[in-house]
């Protein structure tokens, strides 16, 4: 899938245009369509995905949210002794 393509289905699914999309990332004239032929810079690539929330890797599919925690120790597996509370008794160690 082309940057145009997923920038596209992601203002679909945020129930806005293209257009809109191009203006609220403040970028010239139909800018976002013109991605269609040409590789967008990397500055607007940043607009657009400030205006969906992400980060420009998953803006292009070059990360996902998975990437971010793959191989990464989670809190919630490091099976915290005492529910994660430290008791008063040993505060002070």
């Amino acid at each position: 899938m082309t940057t145009f393509e997923r920038i596209k289905k992601l203002a679909k699914e945020h129930g806005m245009t293209l257009n809109e999309v191009n203006d609220k990332a403040n970028l010239g004239t139909r800018s976002i369509y013109r991605w269609k032929y040409t590789e967008p810079s990397y500055n607007s690539l940043k607009k657009v995905a400030r205006v969906f929330n992400m980060t420009p890797d998953e803006l292009t599919g070059a990360s996902t949210d998975k990437d971010k925690t793959e191989g990464k120790i989670q809190w919630k597996d490091l099976g915290m002794p005492y529910g994660g509370h430290i008791p008063d008794d040993l505060v002070d160690c």
